[in-house]
């Protein structure tokens, strides 16, 4: 991990501080940009093995030669050599020629080395200019060489960035500086908004995470933290050439989860795709989604959090690099239930420019079922429908039975937050509470003021259902006894399913587990793949969405399994089956850490450069000179040998409205058009008043 250094001036009497109490008012520190900017740059293919055999440097701002080597010493580096450019000059070649590309540098004029300038034109070239008077970039060594994410801060790898009034000590690794457990909002009161984090004049410690919001057993009430990971840190005061902003939303079915899961990392998207990757903390469970009518408890806390740490970025990431015009919401699961809440919140629309819904649960009532998992991401109850499923029931499970209600809260208060967030039932209802959420759904029937006319990509991990069906947990003797446990039906809608033929069962001489594989196509059609086809068809339809984008992702690795199938049911890259929900993170992140054939690396070289690209352009098309700058090869020839990934044309419907997600990717027609009619989704679903 490369860990920055600092510029820090460190005051007699500065102390390491924990997050939930950061020093108060204390002598000033010096911040490590106050002369100037500092960029770490860094050769990241995404191959985990293959880290130690790359080096990053740390670009500081044009000085006379005289005060090149001094100017790398504030950041406890040195000039870097000759030797090491030319042992990574096919490194430093991309890493440079990227810098004058994005008009950073005049590469061809060089940058200040040891006993030397370094310069690219179309190679890598050396002179010593020895004396030189004129002011050239600096280009310094950069020692903190461990890449993983867990990895904490190594001596003299501190950075220091002022903002909000407060100043921030983080540090460097081998892919990015990083800001870890920067508190967004002030320590919230249960069952109460929370708002911006108001305390001024500290010193705080930004080298280790925050606690996760409670969660099963764990976990804290003073949590809402967030993590920034970027390339660049610009000088103080300057606004100059700011980063898009990616800010991502954790899933966990609004009851569990965290903005520091290793997977949504942001460290390797930053340093290959330059961009400003921020993860947050909100409350969960109860304690974020209580709603009790007639009471000030309306629910949607954990979405106010969110909202609160958009509000925070705004406000702040320009300090650490990020542009707050420029920013894109992404989430996977309930993450993504997240972003399509935000799409149409009030007090959200306008604060993000771009949105990315991954696996965005849907469905409603079909095959007979009473209800279903997914349909409350995205029908969002009342506050009495939300407390008929979760109300009375945790105030009797935590031991609150008073007959008054106002006694009741009070004692509800007082329990434990261990004990609600662990209860049988908790709440994890996204309500209408008038103000974060005052619509049943996403208004997709007309263009209109309530729904957020941006850019945006839907889609679906291919066999998301695999995750929320029943696996039986002996053989089965017929197919209609399967359709019934793995999809909780009875026997009716099973044999339905079966004379609907729409489902073939593939016969691989295991009935359990392809009737098993008939059920979570199923529900992965009913969940997920039928409400977001229809979700982008109808956006694009009536111009809600500025303009739509879908994939459906046919390679993943690992993934939500809580059939405990494992490997190696969902280990082998030809399997027809098994891309589980949430398997697709490291193809967005760039955290893969295992590779099973060379395609996995080239598919998660390609996909994280489509992702990006919308992040920097709201197209999710890199631009071909771009790739070829950074060196980007292999994502280079999925592009150009496999055509470009289409805007969704809901009026054209020429068979290439998707883009499916592989080495190669290619596009192709939507999804189980005719299995979605049959289960109540069409395409058209919003646009004949769907919910």
């Amino acid at each position: 991990m490369t860990i920055l250094a600092t510029f820090v001036v460190v005051i007699a009497g500065f102390a390491a501080l924990s997050h939930s109490s950061p020093v108060e008012a204390r002598a000033p520190v010096g911040v490590s940009n106050a002369k100037s900017s500092l960029r770490l740059i860094y050769q990241n293919n995404l191959n985990v093995t293959d880290d130690q055999n790359h080096i990053g440097a740390i670009i500081l701002d044009p000085v006379p030669q005289a005060n090149a080597a001094a100017a790398c010493a504030t950041v406890n580096e040195k000039l870097l050599s000759k030797a090491a450019l030319q042992k990574y000059e096919d490194d430093f070649n991309h890493a440079l020629s990227y810098q004058d590309y994005a008009k950073y540098d005049d590469s061809e004029q060089g940058y200040y080395i040891e006993n030397g300038v370094v310069s690219v034109g179309n190679r890598v070239s050396y002179s010593s200019a020895s004396g030189s008077r004129k002011d050239l970039p600096v280009l310094c060594t950069q020692s903190a060489n461990n890449g993983s994410s867990q990895a904490g801060p190594i001596n003299g790898s501190q950075i220091t960035v002022a903002a909000a009034d407060n100043t921030f000590v983080g540090y460097r690794n081998q892919k990015s500086f990083r800001f870890l457990g920067i508190p967004y909002a002030d320590t919230p009161q249960r069952f109460h908004y929370t708002s911006i984090y108001s305390k001024k004049g500290q010193t705080m410690q930004a080298t280790a995470y925050g606690s996760d919001c409670a969660q099963g057993g764990s976990g804290s009430e003073d949590c809402l933290f967030l993590n920034i990971q970027t390339p660049y840190i610009p000088r103080a005061g300057s606004k100059k050439q700011l980063r898009p902003v990616l800010f991502w939303i954790h899933g966990g079915g609004f009851t569990d989860g965290t903005g520091k899961d290793p997977l949504f990392d942001g460290g390797n998207l930053a340093s290959k795709e330059d961009l400003v990757v921020v993860t947050i903390n909100y409350r969960l469970s109860t304690l974020g989604f209580l709603a009790i009518p007639g009471t000030v408890i309306k629910g949607n806390f954990g979405i106010a959090d969110q909202v609160v740490a958009l509000d925070w970025v705004i406000a702040n990431i320009a300090s650490f690099g990020g542009d707050p015009e420029k920013i894109t919401i992404a989430g996977s699961s309930a993450g993504a239930g997240s972003v399509r809440v935000h799409m149409g919140s009030p007090e959200a629309i306008g604060k993000f420019q771009g949105a990315i819904a991954m696996s965005n649960l849907g469905g409603g009532v079909t095959l007979g079922l009473n209800g279903d998992y997914g349909t409350t991401y995205s029908s969002y109850y009342t506050i009495e429908q939300s407390y008929k499923v979760a109300g009375q029931q945790i105030f009797t499970a935590v031991g609150c039975n008073s007959t008054e209600m106002a006694t009741q809260i009070e004692c509800l208060k007082q329990v434990p937050a261990s004990k609600i967030v662990s209860s049988k039932t908790v709440a994890r209802y996204v309500v209408q509470d008038g103000k974060y959420v005052n619509t049943p759904q996403l208004i997709l029937s007309t263009r209109n003021a309530s729904t957020a006319h941006i850019p945006v990509i839907f889609g679906v991990t291919r066999d998301d259902g695999s995750s929320f069906s029943t696996y039986p947990k002996t053989a089965i003797s017929n197919h209609t006894k399967g359709l019934q446990i793995a999809l909780g039906i009875n026997s009716t809608w099973a044999q339905l399913v079966i004379d609907s033929k729409l489902f073939p069962l593939t016969n691989t001489g295991n009935l359990t587990l392809d009737s098993f594989n008939v059920s979570q196509r199923i529900a992965t059609d009913k969940t997920f793949r039928c409400i977001d086809q229809a979700t982008v068809v109808a956006g694009t339809t009536t111009h809600a969405f500025q303009k739509a984008y879908y994939y459906q992702f046919e390679r993943t690795i690992d993934g939500y399994d809580p059939n405990n199938l494992g490997q190696p049911a969902n280990d082998n890259p030809e399997n027809p089956y098994f891309r589980f929900h949430g398997a697709e993170t490291p193809w967005i992140m760039g955290t893969l850490s295992r590779a099973r054939e060379p395609q996995d690396l080239w598919s998660v070289q390609l996909s994280t450069s489509y992702f990006a690209s919308f992040v920097r352009t709201y197209d999710p098309n890199p631009d071909r000179t771009y790739l070829g700058q950074r060196g980007y090869d292999k994502v280079v020839e999925g592009v150009e040998k496999h055509g470009q990934w289409k805007e969704v044309d809901a009026g054209r419907r020429a068979g290439d409205e998707i883009r499916l997600l592989d080495w190669p990717s290619r596009n192709a027609g939507f999804v189980d058009v005719e299995q979605c009619a049959w289960l109540g989704y069409p395409l058209d679903y919003y646009l004949q008043g769907g919910s």
